[in-house]
């Protein structure tokens, strides 16, 4: 069918109206995320400032107590090991010593010497904080120093013992020399987070201790002890 010109006109301006309708329709379509594609809202807390309270609690806190085993092996055919063990706060029940003037030892945190021979504790009978000291921190110079003889009879004067030392940082080993000619050496190991480290070797039954001596990384002696007959 034939349309009049008037009639062409109009039909136009409809279907020019209906286009930009439809165009104006699409347009508004891909501008708006489908609920199907969007999915649920998703929320991303902010990363804490680092530095920040909450960026501290986000790592693994330090542990409060931690232990080295420093040394361990068979002596007078029984097993035996020394382990350092640090308490970053004092411990519940344990009370800081007084010393003789009535003041008290400083110390916020504590140091402890676990050491076994044939699965006893030594000094077991002074209860669970014997052979321990207080210190301040971690890296408390009063953790370091210490050379000791050991045992579970006569305050280790005989029976098998261990030979312990909390030494300072520069030395890397000690060496026992005992009377029948045998040299024991025993390697440094630090308790991971501190500066207290330490390092442990035996004596068997009826073994003389000639001499104790320690050396730096370069195997120079900085100590030598000939009094632990």
């Amino acid at each position: 069918m034939a349309l009049s010109s008037a009639r062409k006109a109009a039909l136009a301006a409809v279907m020019a109206t209906v286009v930009g309708a439809l165009s104006f329709g699409a347009s508004a379509m891909a501008a708006a995320p489908s609920p199907a594609a969007s999915g649920p809202a998703v929320h991303r807390a902010a990363a804490p400032a680092p530095g920040s309270a909450a960026a501290a609690s986000a790592h693994r806190q330090a542990p409060r107590v931690v232990t080295q085993l420093i040394g361990k092996g068979r002596v007078d055919g029984r097993r035996w090991s020394v382990s350092l063990e640090f308490h970053r706060t004092l411990p519940k029940g344990y009370t800081l010593p007084t010393l003789p003037g009535g003041d008290t030892v400083p110390g916020d945190a504590l140091l402890c010497q676990r050491m076994y021979i044939g699965g006893v504790r030594i000094d077991h009978q002074g209860g669970p904080w014997s052979d321990c000291q207080p210190v301040t921190g971690a890296h408390d110079s009063q953790g370091s120093g210490s050379l000791g003889l050991w045992g579970l009879q006569d305050k280790g004067t005989t029976g098998t013992r261990l030979m312990v030392s909390t030494p300072g940082p520069e030395v890397a080993y000690g060496m026992l020399h005992l009377s029948d000619g045998t040299r024991v050496r025993a390697n440094t190991v630090t308790l991971p987070g501190t500066d207290y480290r330490g390092w442990a070797a035996p004596i068997a039954d009826g073994q003389t201790i000639d001499a104790v001596d320690e050396y730096d990384a370069q195997g120079k002696r900085l100590r030598h002890d000939t009094f632990w007959h």
